[in-house]
């Protein structure tokens, strides 16, 4: 009887914990996927703008001359 008390006192004790540790895992492997995919679009972003401020000043180059 005292055997079975105290392996469901463990359980309770410790499925808590088992629970959270995993919760917090599967949330640390997606901050990781998202902050991968931030620094990837940053990256993309900041190609883009110098490609158009490129852009722009062959514009402003081609309406000068004409």
């Amino acid at each position: 009887m005292y055997i079975l008390l105290a392996i469901a006192f463990v359980l309770v004790t410790l499925f808590p914990k088992i629970y959270i540790q995993q919760q917090i895992y599967f949330m640390s492997r997606d901050v990781a996927r998202l902050k991968g995919e931030y620094d990837t679009l940053k990256e993309e972003n900041r190609l883009i703008r110098s490609s158009v401020e490129s852009i722009r000043f062959k514009n402003q180059i081609l309406d000068t001359l004409f």
